[in-house]
């Protein structure tokens, strides 16, 4: 899915021990981020630098040193009119 950085409205990062949930929203979309370290790609987010984000594959995850970012879950809701129910996508 693309969606185009003038569209970004704001980011929010979450801590529960070590797990990280971060919210992107933009115009038309909002992305939860479930992982570790996400700090990093929040800023980047912020800055307009980042072009991908993907599930890291639970096969991986040894191969990521500490303090990098591990994404574990992506979801996409798409946001409609208040007369139309959300549509979520889960990656």
């Amino acid at each position: 899915m693309l969606l185009p950085h003038d569209e970004f409205v704001f980011a929010e990062l979450k801590r529960e021990g070590k797990d990280q949930t971060l919210r992107l929203v933009f115009v038309t979309h909002e992305v939860l981020v479930n992982g570790q370290a996400l700090r990093r790609i929040e800023t980047a987010m912020q800055r307009m630098e980042l072009s991908l984000l993907t599930k890291l594959p639970s096969s991986q995850r040894s191969l990521i040193a500490d303090g990098q970012p591990v994404i574990l879950e992506i979801v996409v809701t798409e946001m409609k009119s208040p007369d139309k129910q959300p549509q979520e996508a889960e990656t």
